[in-house]
């Protein structure tokens, strides 16, 4: 994937075709980054399990064919100068477009297995734990989110038979695909775009871990972030607030809405989830840390006089002990 990126960059250099209001080969310059920081990020949480490791080796090679499935019908439609999304424009067209679908929800279910086998397994430290299984949850959610782009638009819906529609399904919402969008990312600045959460809950796979990473590394700095329990506690915080971020830029472009231009009501449940997540972070920081507990050693006895050095002792090997006494740790 990253040598298909290089390979999109120059297509994007030699090639001025433009395509549904974007250059024709920025889909799989896109596509082509995610799957690649999508498949590094699953590598290495593959290499955390440790239970189902055939199952996950399995599962991760199903990520791998299905991505080249997906990035392989892409990169053919640049070449025809056709759109690989909601064409529906001839027999073939849609065929292709089907077999996206299908890979897709392939992947989808294999990225699933994967959240499985890590729900199961045991991490030394409760953090990483929390933010892998977080992270992966969260992916999956966003991931479904793109399910909701293959449904007609209520303009498509209006406009009459679908049988007949060159195009079924869209990003936007409430305007038409290949209007004014933001640099680099193309979302729409007129209406909604499902890609915005689609993108935002994706990528809960890397983020949610890379922040539990950034704590680590602060910890020799700061004391208090050596204290593995507000390292959970801060994780829980911050996976909630990344949810209800994912929910409320859902409901933003299911209303039609531009990210760039929210309204009162986005606003204020902006703040609320603003609000809670401070909130959250106050309250884990406020939490005093756990005791270490500490071992209480017995002083050695000191020789009596007269009393030769005492010489050191041969680990022997003692008796189990009896049921009926009690041992203090």
């Amino acid at each position: 994937m990253a040598l298909w990126a290089v390979l999109s960059a120059v297509g994007l250099v030699v090639d001025d075709r433009v395509l549904v209001g974007a250059p024709i080969w920025a889909k799989p310059l896109k596509f082509s980054l995610s799957f690649t920081v999508y498949g590094l990020t699953l590598a290495w949480m593959l290499a955390q399990s440790t239970r189902g490791r055939r199952t996950g080796w399995w599962a991760g090679n199903v990520v791998v064919l299905t991505s080249l499935v997906e990035m392989a019908i892409i990169t053919g439609q640049v070449l025809r100068g056709k759109r690989s999304h909601f064409n529906a424009e001839t027999p073939f067209d849609q065929a292709l477009f089907t077999a996206m679908g299908i890979t897709i929800i392939v992947l989808w279910a294999a990225t699933l297995v994967i959240g499985l086998l890590l729900l199961r397994t045991r991490f030394a430290d409760r953090a990483t734990a929390w933010a892998i299984r977080g992270g992966v949850m969260i992916a999956l959610v966003g991931a479904g989110i793109g399910f909701l782009m293959t449904l007609p638009s209520a303009e498509q819906q209006a406009a009459g038979d679908l049988d007949t529609a060159d195009v079924i399904g869209a990003h936007s919402v409430g305007v038409p695909d290949g209007g004014p969008s933001m640099p680099l990312t193309g979302w729409s600045t007129t209406g909604g775009d499902l890609r915005i959460p689609h993108f935002v809950g994706m990528h809960a796979l890397q983020l949610i871990p890379l922040f539990l990473i950034a704590l680590v590394l602060l910890a020799p700095r700061i004391a208090r972030l050596g204290d593995a329990g507000l390292r959970l506690r801060l994780v829980r915080v911050v996976t909630a607030g990344y949810a209800g971020l994912v929910a409320l830029t859902t409901w933003q472009a299911l209303r039609g809405q531009p990210l760039i231009r929210p309204d009162a009501a986005t606003i204020v449940a902006s703040g609320v989830l603003l609000v809670a997540v401070a909130a959250g972070v106050g309250a884990a920081l406020r939490r005093p840390p756990a005791p270490t507990p500490v071992r209480q050693e017995s002083a050695p006895r000191e020789s009596e006089p007269g009393e030769s050095e005492p010489r050191e002792s041969i680990p022997q090997e003692s008796e189990p002990p009896s049921p009926s006494k009690e041992f203090t740790v």
